[in-house]
């Protein structure tokens, strides 16, 4: 009676990503009413400086329609409806763009297009630039929602490139060609490359000559390059600076047809605005941009959203100071959860941007297969409590890596977190090194058989679908983009 698309799994809920989710919204951890409860580890939110913005909009209240100050602009505000947005709205995006990236490339405001989050741009760059049947190739590991975002409803394909650990995850001009000459062969269209600059998992970017090297790639083959940047404001220390697609393809000696670029871009991230479904596509196409506009009628960002976000980006003393501050506090809990994995022997690959961490426990696996990394991720779950994502679900080709975001929560939920994972560590230890019971397993082996709480992932996993428009139990899935 449904669709295919209705009774298609390519939501991708049955990904062990969004099952970690499910984990926590059954049993939260809370400080004094659910101790025991496990600890939101898989969601990349931005929460360190709200109190910047919270003081903002205490002076600025006039932002707001919905206050005293703000009243005199509610019957237009509330009654524009045009796709193209609220000009002053696409003036200070591409304003803010423009400063986190230094200053050192501008953005015209009129190639700015509006969409419900970076989740709806990516569809729409989907839609715009490729039929059923195509495909874009991805570096991996990458975000687990692509499958969902570019694939669901537009029918292409994600062809895999494979990065793996032992040149630290980078991309080569080697694998790309790889990909690309295999899905040729396989009769597969291929009409873009799909990177996320800074990455999402490894919290890593681009050095200069990667990113020419990427679009000397594109422009041989003549197909378009996606550039995902809704972390680029998330870089926090370190040399060289983060270097946008945008200022590559202005170089002198970089030759490109700039109608092959697009950059999607979102508020979620840098300023931890998920909520607000603030999401953008800028293209150097033109055809794009007036077909995305169109589209943009499916998402488009409430106008009294835009009214809010305008002003305050438009605001650059406290632009400069919240990315400056938001840098500080994002370096400040990075060294904390590294020196805690540090202290318990766990390496984590080298990163300086992201709200994550992308942690290596291949040595605590049985043996170095996805099935004995998905062991591990349902201990982790069950008995540390702790919601970290496994690599398998980023299409990681090594197993033993998770991600862990450090964002999304206080000071003290981190040192509990720190604590479960230090004594979950020293117990594995413990049990290794025992010699009186030589036949005796890890103490993550055996609690495979045991149940550690009355939500156990197992069962988690076998519950039913929820939609996340669900007026019952609300489902993980309506966190869009994490």
């Amino acid at each position: 009676m449904l669709s295919k698309i209705a009774t298609s799994d390519g939501h991708g809920e049955k990904s062990p990503y969004f099952d970690g989710w499910k984990a926590y919204e059954n049993n939260p951890y809370h400080a004094t009413k659910n101790t025991d409860g496990v600890i939101q580890m898989g969601l990349a939110e931005n929460e360190l400086c709200f109190d910047l913005v919270q003081d903002w909009l205490i002076n600025n209240q006039q932002a707001s329609i919905c206050s005293a100050e703000g009243l005199y602009k509610f019957h237009d505000i509330a009654n524009f409806q045009d796709y193209h947005g609220l000009l002053e709205f696409r003036n200070a995006v591409a304003n803010f763009m423009g400063r986190v990236r230094g200053n050192r490339v501008t953005f015209d405001p009129d190639r700015i297009v509006m969409s419900g989050g970076a989740t709806g741009a990516h569809e729409t760059a989907a839609f715009c630039l490729a039929d059923p049947g195509d495909a874009f190739l991805v570096p991996t590991p990458y975000y687990p929602g692509f499958d969902r975002d570019l694939r669901w409803r537009t029918g292409i394909q994600l062809v895999p490139v494979p990065c793996d650990s032992s040149n630290g995850f980078k991309i080569t001009r080697q694998a790309l060609e790889a990909a690309y000459e295999k899905a040729k062969e396989d009769n597969i269209r291929i009409k873009g490359l799909l990177i996320t600059n800074p990455s999402n998992p490894l919290g890593t970017f681009f050095d200069r000559d990667t990113l020419t090297s990427l679009v000397s790639f594109i422009n041989e083959k003549n197909i378009h390059l996606i550039c995902d940047e809704i972390y680029s404001a998330t870089v926090f220390a370190g040399q060289p600076d983060f270097v946008s697609i945008s200022e590559i393809i202005e170089e002198d000696n970089v030759v490109c047809n700039k109608d092959l670029i697009h950059v999607v871009y979102s508020l979620s991230k840098d300023m931890g605005f998920p909520g607000f479904r603030v999401g953008i596509i800028y293209s150097y196409n033109d055809a794009v941009v007036c077909c995305a506009r169109k589209m943009s009628s499916f998402g488009l960002v409430s106008s009294q959203t835009q009214h809010l976000i305008a002003a305050m980006l438009s605001d650059n003393e406290f632009v400069d100071k919240f990315v400056a501050e938001s840098a500080k506090r994002l370096a400040t809990r990075h060294k904390q959860l590294t020196w805690g994995l540090e202290q318990v022997g766990i390496s984590c690959l080298k990163s300086n941007a992201g709200l994550f961490l992308w942690m290596d426990l291949h040595k605590l696996l049985k043996e170095q297969t996805f099935e004995a990394e998905m062991s591990l991720w349902r201990v982790i779950i069950n008995e540390v409590k702790l919601n970290v994502s496994p690599g398998s679900s980023f299409h990681c080709p090594n197993p033993g890596w998770f991600r862990v975001c450090f964002a999304n929560m206080d000071d003290q939920t981190m040192e509990v977190a720190l604590s479960r994972i230090r004594t979950f560590i020293l117990k594995n230890k413990e049990s290794a090194t025992t010699t009186t019971r030589p036949k005796k397993k890890l103490c993550w082996q055996t609690s495979l058989r045991l149940s550690f709480s009355s939500r156990r992932i197992d069962d988690i996993m076998m519950s039913p679908c929820m939609s996340p428009h669900s007026p019952l139990a609300q489902s993980p899935l309506v966190r869009a983009r994490n």
